[in-house]
This record gives C-alpha cells, sequence and structure tokens, in this order.
C-alpha cells in the first residue's frame, strides 16, 4: 500500500509548525511535502531591526531544510489548487510550472500586504511583509539620509529627511520606532546642515496608537515614540501619493521620499481561487481546521477563518499566536484523519503581547500586566528568544553587539524599489530583471519591455524625476537597457498575479473598517 501523500503550502508561522509537526509524528509512514516561495522561515516580528541595522538578515530566518528532516522542501509559488483532482498547480523559481498531488492538503499560505485604492499608493508606497521589503527599506532610508546631508537646497533636505508611517498597528509602530533611532544615529555621526534632524510621521485614522491592543500598551507606545519626536498624527491617513510627497486627509502635504505602508494585510488570493466559502477574504473552516465540504483539505494561519471557541460567533484574529498553534493543531488532525490519533479542536486564549519600542523601551502585558521601561523590554527580548524556533544565540549576540557598537549605515543595494512593489501576492519573493518567458511572476514585464519605475526621485528607475548622481543614472540606464534587451544574468522568481484593481471599490475616504486587523504581531 503506497504512503499517504500530505502537501502543506506556505512555510509562515502556521505552515512552519504544521510541517514540522508532521515530520515528527509521520515517522515515515507518510510523504511529506513543503512548498513554498523560499528556503527559510521568517521570524516576522524582528523584520523591524533588520531594517534599522539591529539584526543581520540571516538572524531571523531558519533554514527549511535543516529543520524539517524527512520533509521534502518543493520551490515554487502556489498559483492555483484543484479540489476536484487533489491537485496542487505551481511555479518555480525559474518559471517552470508543476504539479504535487495529494491525499491531505493544508493551506498555511498566510497574509499580503493590504492595498487599498488611494491615488499613488501602488506606485509610491512600499510594504514591511518579507525580508526583501525589510532590505529595501534600509538600504533607501541609509541612502535618503546620505543624500540629505548633501543636497544643496533646504527643501530638498527635508524632504530626504522625512519619513511617513502610515498605519498605527503592530508593525507600523515598531517600524517609526527603531527607524526612528537608526536615523537619528545616522545624524549624530553626520549631522545635517543647518541643524535640520531627521523627521518621523506615524499616521492613522485609529483614535490610538495599537488600536487592536490593550489600551495601557497604546499609552506606553504613544508616550515612547513623542518622547523621540515622532509626530504621531491620529484620525489621519493619506489622501494621494506623489513623487513629491504626500497629502494628507487633513488637508496638509508632506514633502517626503519615504512612504511606508503598514495599514493591515489581507489573506492570499490564492484561497479565493478555491470556490469555497469564505468569510472577508478568509477560507471558512471548523474547530478542526477543515474545510467542511472538502474534508481532506484543512487550511491554518491568517488565510484560514477559524471559529473562536471562546467568543461563539467570532473567529481567531490574524496575529502569529494563532497561527503557530494552528499550525500545530491541524497537523495533528491530519495525522488523525489517517487514524493516527484522535482529533483536536483549536481552543487558545491569547497570552498577551509585546511590541519592541527600540533600545531598551517596550510595552508589555504578558498574561494580561501590563509593563513598560526596561522591564518591558527584558521581558520582549526574552520572549522573541523563547519563540524564535532558531538563532537564539546568534539574535542574542546581535543585541548585545548592538548595546555596546554603532551601527554600520551602509547602502547594500541588494534590492531594489521595483523589487519590491506594494502590490504583489507573493511579498516574500523580491522580483528581478529578466523573467525568464513563460514565467507566471506577478506583474511580470514581458521581454521587449520597459517598466515604469516604482521608486521616489533620487531612487534608481524612479517614476516623476531624474536620478540623485551619476552613479545611479549609470545604473539605472544599463537596467532600462537590459529591460528593452530581455538580456539579463538574473531570473524572475515567478508569482501568482497579484488582485486587479477592479476588485477594489472607488477612491474615497477610508474607513477603518476597511482595515483588517495586522497579522504579524
Amino acid at each position: 500500500m503506497s504512503r499517504p501523500r500530505i502537501v502543506v503550502v506556505g512555510a509562515g508561522f502556521a505552515g512552519y509548525r504544521a510541517a514540522r509537526t508532521l515530520s515528527r509524528m509521520s515517522r515515515n509512514k507518510a510523504d511529506v511535502t513543503l512548498l513554498n516561495p523560499t528556503d527559510y522561515f521568517l521570524y516576522l516580528p524582528l523584520l523591524p531591526q533588520v531594517a534599522a541595522g539591529v539584526l543581520e538578515p540571516r538572524r531571523v530566518t531558519v533554514s527549511l531544510p535543516d529543520a524539517l528532516p524527512g520533509v521534502r522542501l518543493v520551490l515554487g509559488d502556489a498559483h492555483g489548487v484543484d479540489l476536484d483532482a487533489r491537485a496542487v498547480h505551481y511555479t518555480g523559481p525559474e518559471g517552470a510550472d508543476g504539479t504535487l498531488g495529494y491525499d491531505r492538503l493544508v493551506l498555511a499560505v498566510g497574509s499580503v500586504n493590504k492595498l487599498l485604492p488611494i491615488p499613488g499608493v501602488a506606485e509610491y508606497a512600499h510594504g514591511f511583509r518579507s525580508l526583501p521589503e525589510a532590505l529595501y527599506l534600509r538600504d533607501h532610508v541609509t541612502r535618503q539620509m546620505e543624500l540629505a546631508a548633501a543636497a544643496p537646497d533646504p527643501e530638498s533636505r527635508a524632504a530626504r529627511s522625512t519619513f511617513v508611517v502610515v498605519g498605527a498597528g503592530y508593525t507600523g509602530t515598531e517600524v517609526a520606532a527603531q527607524e526612528q533611532m537608526y536615523t537619528d544615529a545616522q545624524v549624530r555621526g553626520h549631522p545635517l546642515r543647518q541643524g535640520v534632524r531627521p523627521r518621523w510621521l506615524l499616521l492613522d485614522i485609529a483614535p490610538r496608537v495599537l488600536p487592536e491592543m490593550d489600551e495601557r500598551l497604546s499609552r506606553t507606545a504613544d508616550r515612547v515614540l513623542r518622547e523621540r519626536g515622532v509626530e504621531v498624527r491620529m484620525g489621519v491617513s493619506v489622501k494621494e501619493a506623489t513623487p513629491d510627497g504626500v497629502l494628507l486627509t487633513d488637508g496638509a502635504f508632506v514633502p517626503t521620499r519615504t512612504l511606508v505602508w503598514c495599514v493591515g494585510v489581507r489573506p492570499d488570493p490564492l484561497v479565493a481561487d478555491t470556490g469555497q466559502p469564505l468569510e472577508r477574504g478568509r477560507l471558512v473552516v471548523d474547530a478542526y481546521l477543515q474545510t467542511p465540504q472538502r474534508p481532506e483539505v484543512f487550511a491554518c494561519g491568517d488565510a484560514a477563518a477559524v471559529p473562536d471557541l471562546h467568543h461563539p460567533g467570532q473567529y481567531t484574529p490574524m496575529t502569529a499566536q494563532h497561527a503557530w498553534r494552528q499550525g500545530r493543531i491541524a497537523a495533528i488532525n491530519v495525522a488523525a484523519s489517517l487514524g493516527a490519533c484522535a482529533r483536536r479542536a483549536y481552543r487558545h486564549r491569547d497570552l498577551g503581547f509585546v511590541v519592541d519600542l527600540g533600545g531598551v523601551r517596550a510595552a508589555a502585558d504578558p498574561l494580561g500586566v501590563p509593563l513598560s521601561g526596561l522591564l518591558a523590554g527584558a521581558v520582549t527580548r526574552g520572549y522573541h528568544l523563547a519563540a524564535m524556533p532558531g538563532n537564539r544565540v546568534r539574535v542574542a549576540a546581535d543585541w548585545l553587539l548592538d548595546a555596546v557598537l554603532p551601527r554600520q549605515a551602509v547602502q547594500l543595494g541588494l534590492v531594489r524599489a521595483r523589487s519590491v512593489p506594494l502590490d504583489t501576492a507573493s511579498p516574500e519573493v523580491a522580483r528581478v530583471i529578466g523573467a525568464p518567458d513563460g514565467a507566471r511572476a506577478a506583474g511580470a514585464v514581458p521581454t521587449g519591455a520597459v517598466p515604469t519605475g516604482t521608486g521616489w526621485p533620487g531612487e534608481s528607475g524612479a517614476a516623476g524625476g531624474p536620478a540623485a548622481d551619476d552613479l545611479t543614472d549609470v545604473v539605472d540606464a544599463t537596467e532600462k537597457a537590459q529591460w528593452a534587451s530581455g538580456e539579463s544574468d538574473e531570473d524572475r522568481p515567478p508569482s501568482p498575479p497579484a488582485a486587479p484593481h477592479d476588485q477594489h471599490p472607488a477612491p474615497g475616504p477610508v474607513k477603518r473598517d476597511d482595515i483588517p486587523a495586522e497579522g504579524d504581531s
């Protein structure tokens, strides 16, 4: 008798935990396959520290082949699920299509950036859900500070040293806190002319910072940000983004070259293509994480609408805590469906939240006990070390070095603006020049086409303005020539098509109900 085939799609918190649990439970009695665009698990909560130069990028990743013995890793982007044929269709990193058959399927595809129909946002904003986006932001902020230092006119200097973060949830608050410290460290070593200081704005149409969390955490975070000089503007968002800055909903115009989009997330569009019932874009499952009409299909994490048994009629929020625990329960119930054990319903209460505000400052409420200051900072870092599935010693070492040594503010140039567009269904894979023919990359540009820029003036390939210096001009011209000729040394990792803009409502005032809760806390 052949061994059952189990396919796990996605290696985020839910998918990684499901694959790891299945690898331990299967004991070579089942073929477990993990389909994922990258060969690593990403610990998202520490991503702001990567963007701020506190942690090296590899510190927040865990190698999937090393961590999942007995699990077959297939690199690729799932772009379709045929429930009748029990097959998952995907595109590999070099453009070749493939199919994985299954007897049991675990959909743990997670979430992607939430794009609202605001003019200019898709062109000039960048999200913060992946390692490429964090690396891009680190380079971009460093570059803008260096260009501001060399700018001959005060207007350009002020615009380049102004940074706008939209979304005061978990991600946006941490990004603003960490990056503000990063730019302040830069100007301490290399002051800007005429005493100009970096300016950080944190915007949200919600009435307070961290609106989905306890008010005591919100007050702590708000106080720390304001003490450092971050302009926290509640009840305000972006009405339009332009090459020269952003127009706010209160009528004010902020000259800037940096717009970081952290308003929330949406479930991966793949689950909508299954044809199964959805709840606000999430695949509806029962308490055992099974789809009602397809018992061989399980779903967990941000892309699954899991009933909250502690609050009847509601669904569990899109948080890492739930995704991590749902992954384990999904794996147990997959094994139960094959007769290996008894199945379990998913039950979980939040253990509290931690918000790292940079340095020794943090806000935390472990088990409902509100903390701030040094104690909250210690609890926050202890929590992350305990929660990480690997690299604990390396992370702790980076924290120690950051406390005693100055950060290196250098541009690595590994990720360009057009490689991390906001409107993509696969943010974890950076787009690269020279996609192979037939690739299903989201927004893939056909051979012979020259793409429009997605950066601000001063970025390589930016729309709406010239490059900042001769070197940037040369690099940009070379890239455009490669696009035009179809020649490049790099292949584009494909990804499924992003949701078309015509699925969004017409542009208009942004409402808080349009923005789901942060899914990466």
